[in-house]
């Protein structure tokens, strides 16, 4: 009996792990794609390359949103090089819940050094709902000149022509928002190493693969959110996010069932990750991963086409126990292998220019790991941890849990 069930999990886990292989040929054919079409618009292949814009080009005013909350690791560096754009026109509204905020301070040393720059700050009083963020969005959003918004994470670092590229696709009148991938700096920890191989060699390329499967993605990313003042209104504006976890994939999804279209821009951004603890870094991860699940439901399933390592390991170490098909489990081992290494390097070190992807990949396997005991935790609770503070997630949307 217990010979039949290890012969059932070590086919489960094979047949699982040949699934995946054809995951990671998707993958590589969408990095592909994503690489030429890049090439062929003649676009430079990272933000801060020159050449990307036309002499005659005109550019939208833009008003940039940042809500804060705390510091994080950089975070000068990163909103100062939003003061150091290549654009004619734009502003920049910080917004904070807590007038005693530390990155109040930060803005203070911005405003001083760039006195010509359009940069205010506001502290938003009201508390609209669970999600404090776009709260203060919903508060921010009438300081804003501009018809055209980018809102992006506190931690994000961009080159000078940032701005000019992303918003050029709104020009386009079928174009209703613009995200855009992005890279992770780690911290020295092991669990910020995991976090920063995990957006580049995992997070990153299913994104991609997600847009050759749709026909283009219908979601945006926390990187960057450009759209205009109003698309948003259509769909509602800020104040029917505020419950919301996952408020950058709603403001896509539901601009995107307007009929507009999502453009992914050929711009990488960069985020500097705290210094996660292996603790640190699973809770981060079972609050995305409990976010896909509830936005995405089927695409949280299809995760599991992703850990094809684990399952090719499981599958040879059942024949090993079994002394049954050890060649064949051998031979799909080294073929996920190979593969998983090859969408690590065409995404992380091509597409998205992640010069630490080298450095990192002997924790390819550990991370992988780590992300299928994760996947499997996900779907056995309802409750995550953000900034500090616990929630409840239910279809979607957060309910604070009173400490």
């Amino acid at each position: 009996m217990i010979q039949r069930i290890a012969m059932i999990a070590a086919l489960a886990a094979g047949a699982i792990a040949v699934c995946s292989t054809g995951y990671y040929v998707l993958c590589l054919w969408s990095a592909t794609r994503f690489l030429r079409k890049r090439k062929a618009a003649g676009k430079p292949a990272l933000s801060g390359i020159e050449g990307s814009a036309r002499p005659t080009q005109s550019f939208l005013p833009v008003s940039i949103l940042k809500p804060l909350k705390g510091t994080d690791p950089d975070m000068y560096e990163s909103l100062r090089s939003h003061c150091l754009q290549d654009h004619p026109e734009y502003e920049i509204i910080f917004g904070v819940s807590d007038p005693a905020d530390p990155a109040l301070a930060l803005i203070e040393r911005l405003t001083s050094e760039f006195r010509q720059q359009s940069i205010r700050w506001m502290v938003c009083p009201k508390n609209l709902g669970a999600n404090t963020k776009v709260s203060n969005l919903a508060q921010m959003l009438p300081e804003a000149r501009y018809e055209c918004i980018l809102v992006k994470d506190s931690d994000i670092r961009v080159q000078p022509d940032y701005l000019r590229r992303v918003t050029a696709p709104l020009a386009a009148p079928q174009v209703g928002l613009v995200t855009c991938l992005y890279r992770g700096v780690p911290g020295s920890r092991l669990g910020s190493r995991l976090e920063s191989l995990g957006i580049s060699t995992d997070f990153s390329a299913g994104v991609l693969a997600a847009r050759t499967l749709e026909g283009g993605i219908r979601f945006g990313l926390g990187s960057t959110l450009v759209f205009r003042r109003s698309d948003l209104e259509t769909v509602g504006g800020f104040e029917a996010l505020v419950d919301y976890l996952a408020d950058d994939y709603e403001i896509g999804r539901r601009i995107a069932e307007q009929g507009l279209k999502v453009e992914l821009s050929d711009v990488v951004v960069e985020t500097y990750l705290p210094a996660y603890t292996l603790r640190q870094f699973v809770d981060h991860q079972l609050r995305w991963g409990r976010t896909i699940r509830d936005s995405r439901r089927w695409g949280y399933l299809g995760l599991v086409l992703t850990f094809g390592i684990p399952w090719a390991l499981l599958a040879l170490s059942l024949s090993l126990l079994l002394s049954c098909g050890v060649l064949a489990a051998w031979a799909l081992l080294v073929a996920v292998t190979s593969l998983r290494v090859a969408v690590a390097l065409l995404v992380g070190w091509s597409v998205l220019r992640d010069r630490q992807v080298l450095r990192l990949l002997p924790l390819l396997p550990l991370r992988d790991f780590v992300a299928l005991l994760v996947w499997i935790a996900t779907l056995a609770g309802h409750t995550v941890v953000w900034r500090g503070d616990s929630f409840m997630l239910k279809d979607g949307k957060l309910a604070r849990i009173d400490s």
